[in-house]
């Protein structure tokens, strides 16, 4: 039967309308190399089959694809590594970085059973019985053995009398095994009732056995190390040094400890239990509830092993890497860099201010960066500096009292901000990682002139004639690099070298006149590690590195934070650095021109970086750099290319 016309009319209308698919474009070999390379900038791999099928169709925009990416992981890790690659902040094994006061390590004797037992303790502990103050909390008559440090134990095993065991020892359940390890009762053991730890907390295995091979539900720690308190007192014995030649006292494997002058005229005093030199001169100081403050080693070597880790991590954690065995020093430097990458990372995602890098307060930690900076930071200061009156770190980088109480040791994908570190912290100039790493006033300063100005120091070709001039700014064959470099080192001069202390103008005033020229011609011998003898005068000492400039030594690293952020050459060298990375290719004049309208927009859009990406991602030379022709014969050799691994051209 024929349907009216009107009828064929409204069935038309109702039909779904029909689609026609996307015509398939077409594509250049160039095109699928520039899609590529922008895959691996922005996304970190190369396209899938689907993502190479939406780049094929007709209706693909390569610019809205851009901006959809200019956000996440994937963009945050591809920029940071362009300043990774010029700072390289991973730190050395030659730096060891837990100091006596937190690092418990394990020796093992035979329990009144016969059985073998470990016992973690402290090198150097206090203890008001006098055959074990300073050692082990066992005697070699009670033991059979002799701890000598870095070396395993001498003599044959004994059986350990239970009275003496629970005399100088007890038992505890530690944070490295326990969720919960704050409770009274810890319930929650690792793979048992804590079934589901971070999967980048990983405890060795030697700190999960005991020595038959079953799993550590307690561990025994010596008396003193358990201690819970948070301050002590001040520990003096009033014994005198042994006679030259005298016998050891009975059972002792060293001479007696002596109190030091300090410890002499402060007897009794509080201290806190935090405190570097808590654990050698105070008794009744440890490691807190459940060991918290401590981290445990699986041996008595000077750097005992804790922790599973990548071998190599040079961009991050989540990166596959294989696994090893690593030391607790090495725990806690895997965690300085990862401080800086998740810094400048969320720094980048957020598309803030770029001069934020060196200027911000806040940063981001997890648990073990937090554990850092409650305990192994503070007990890092003080030694030396007591003769200055500073007895703790009182104006630290990063004040522990701000660290997030969430944060447990063991909450390693937890990251938290600390939205202000303190009146002294800028940027990634006072992080610990960067400190370390660089771990002079001079290399402090260098290593920012050139990664953040671009410019580097060539000395002359003066020649080098022997002196006593100590102002490198003057001195002949010096002064080229040194005029320069020692004004902006003395920024550092309240940073102590090698370390992450900072140095107070209370107790340390940049002139001091407990440290001037005495009639000998040199200043008091406690001066040298803190004021330098070569600038002292009959009336005062000068604090190393601020004879260049006492106003920049004032100043401190924010002053030099603020002198290259304000510099024309940082937003131009961060132009440089960003695109030559992004092209994979060294830079020549024929940038010139487009360098100079990039950092012209850089700088007038308030040092954001993303709108930089955007416009190299969409600039000719970037798709120019992802072809297979030859660089222009007077391009730089490859070799001294800004070398990220990760674009087209070099694939």
């Amino acid at each position: 039967m024929r349907l009216a016309i009107p009828v064929l009319f409204a069935l038309f209308i109702a039909a779904p309308a029909f689609t026609a698919p996307p015509l398939v474009a077409t594509r250049t070999i160039d095109d699928y190399r520039d899609f590529r390379a922008l895959s691996i900038d922005l996304v970190g791999r190369i396209p899938t089959r689907d993502e190479l099928g939406a780049f094929e169709r007709s209706d693909f925009d390569r610019d809205r694809w851009i901006d959809s990416h200019l956000t996440g992981p994937a963009y945050a890790q591809r920029l940071t590594r362009v300043y990774m690659d010029v700072l390289r902040l991973e730190v050395n094994n030659a730096v060891v970085v837990n100091p006596p006061a937190t690092t418990l390590r394990r020796t093992q004797i035979t329990g009144p059973d016969g059985k073998p037992v470990y016992v973690y303790y402290r090198r150097g502990q206090r203890r008001t019985r006098e055959v074990t103050d300073g050692e082990f909390c066992l005697t070699k008559d009670e033991t059979g053995l002799e701890l000598v440090n870095n070396q395993p134990a001498k003599g044959t095993a004994i059986a350990v009398k239970k009275d003496d065991l629970d005399a100088a020892t007890v038992v505890v359940k530690p944070w490295w095994l326990y969720r919960d390890y704050l409770q009274l009762a810890p319930q929650q053991r690792l793979g048992a009732g804590w079934q589901n730890p971070d999967p980048g907390y990983v405890v060795g295995d030697r700190l999960l056995k005991d020595p038959d091979g079953t799993a550590t539900t307690e561990v025994r720690v010596c008396r003193e190390e358990a201690l819970t308190l948070d301050t002590g007192t001040i520990y003096a014995t009033g014994r005198l040094p042994m006679a030259k030649g005298a016998p050891l006292p009975a059972g002792r494997l060293k001479p007696l400890p002596l109190d030091d002058r300090y410890a002499h005229d402060h007897k009794g005093e509080k201290l806190s239990c935090r405190d570097a030199l808590a654990s050698t001169m105070s008794a009744d100081c440890g490691c807190g509830i459940g060991l918290q403050y401590c981290l445990p080693g699986d041996s008595d070597n000077d750097q005992p092993s804790a922790f599973m880790m990548p071998s190599r991590a040079p961009l991050g954690l989540d990166t596959p890497m294989p696994m090893s065995l690593q030391t607790n020093s090495s725990w806690t430097k895997t965690w300085w860099t990862a401080e800086f990458l998740q810094f400048t990372g969320k720094l980048l995602t957020d598309d803030r201010d770029f001069r934020e890098i060196l200027l911000a307060k806040d940063t981001i930690i997890n648990g073990p960066l937090a554990q850092y900076y409650r305990s192994t930071a503070p007990a890092s200061c003080c030694g030396r500096e007591r003769a200055f009156g500073m007895n703790v770190e009182s104006e630290p980088l990063l004040d522990p009292s701000r660290v997030p109480a969430a944060l447990f040791p063991h909450d390693v994908g937890s990251w938290l901000v600390v939205s202000d570190r303190g009146t002294h912290a800028s940027g990634i100039l006072t992080m610990p990682v960067f400190l370390e790493k660089f771990a002079s006033r001079r290399a402090r300063a260098a290593v920012l002139y050139n990664a953040f100005l671009c410019k580097s120091f060539v000395s002359s070709n003066a020649e080098l004639l022997p002196s006593t001039e100590p102002n490198l700014m003057v001195r002949p064959g010096c002064s080229t690099c040194h005029a320069t470099l020692e004004p902006m080192a003395a920024y550092f001069s309240r940073v102590e070298e090698t370390s992450a202390v900072f140095l107070p103008d209370k107790q340390f005033p940049i002139t001091n006149p407990n440290c001037k020229l005495q009639k000998n011609g040199k200043p008091a011998g406690f001066c040298d590690a803190f004021y330098d003898p070569a600038f002292a005068t009959a009336d005062h000492g000068s604090l190393r590195g601020s004879y260049a400039s006492i106003a920049h030594a004032e100043a401190g690293p924010v002053g030099l934070a603020t002198e290259i952020t304000s510099a024309p050459e940082f937003g131009s060298c961060a132009v440089q650095r960003v695109t030559g990375s992004l092209l994979g290719r060294a830079l020549s004049p024929d940038d010139d021109v487009l360098l100079a309208a990039l950092t012209e927009s850089f700088v007038k859009s308030g040092f954001h970086m993303r709108g930089l990406v955007a416009a190299v991602l969409r600039s000719d030379a970037y798709k120019k750099a992802n072809n297979s022709h030859s660089p222009p014969p007077d391009a730089q050799p490859a070799s001294m290319a800004p070398n990220d691994g990760n674009h087209g051209a070099t694939q």
